[in-house]
């Protein structure tokens, strides 16, 4: 990656922040993260600039220390497909510790956004002296398979209700806060994207869901699950 003027390293004590937070990576004792921490460089990124591209070469892995970033595809039409978002903690760009290769998506800061790199060679190093890193990485590589497996059945199998109703039932699942109250993790273009409809389509979708009394429109991003048994059977 080029280097660029509004890119700026920050202090070691953020460098060891970035490495503690990721679950990859915080298990570990601190005289092994401040070995990680020494191979590990910060850069910002400005919201909506593009960390890479498709074809850019995936020598890196990516830690979201501060910030938000999206993951998506373009098809040969320019059509966008959202992967994932990726919250403080999380990372991309797991591909390039086994092999050389090329990103196959994009990735964008939705804010402004920092990041942590620890580049193919020595984060390689680090795999092989300490393999609970890779229990780690398989561990998070089985749920993005699992996730991606979903996402693409219902896409086959579902009505753009049913798949609406499930991410929400999903999602109330994964906050795990123990109400009937979620905030939606990103806007409804990219929730849009993400289950393969318009923006349109969400919000009539998201007002019948609520005439129907199984949800209740809070704000713009905040719903109340009414009827959580309904929602399953939509």
């Amino acid at each position: 990656m080029t280097k660029d003027t509004k890119h700026h390293n920050h202090s070691a004590e953020s460098h060891k922040a970035c490495v503690s937070l990721v679950p990859i990576f915080n298990h570990l004792e601190d005289e092994q993260l401040d070995e990680i921490m020494v191979t590990t460089h910060s850069v910002s990124y400005k919201k909506h600039e593009l960390i890479y591209h498709a074809g850019d070469e995936s020598n890196a892995l990516y830690i979201i220390n501060q910030g938000k970033i999206r993951i998506y595809r373009l098809s040969k039409s320019g059509k966008e497909q959202l992967v994932r978002i990726l919250n403080p903690g999380d990372f991309t760009g797991e591909m390039a510790l086994f092999s050389e290769s090329t990103h196959e998506t994009y990735a964008e800061a939705m804010v402004d956004t920092k990041i942590c790199m620890i580049n193919r060679l020595d984060l390689q190093e680090f795999l092989v002296q300490y393999p609970s890193i890779s229990l780690k990485i398989l561990v998070e590589f089985s749920h993005r398979l699992e996730t991606s497996e979903k996402q693409s059945s219902r896409f086959v199998t579902e009505k753009v209700d049913t798949r609406i109703a499930l991410f929400l039932v999903d999602y109330l699942d994964k906050e795990k806060v123990g109400g009937d109250e979620l905030t939606l993790p990103m806007s409804k273009k990219d929730l849009a994207s993400y289950l393969g409809t318009t923006p349109e389509t969400i919000s009539r979708k998201f007002n019948e869901l609520e005439e129907r009394g199984y949800i209740k429109q809070l704000t713009h991003k905040q719903i109340q699950i009414i009827d959580l048994d309904g929602l399953l059977f939509v």
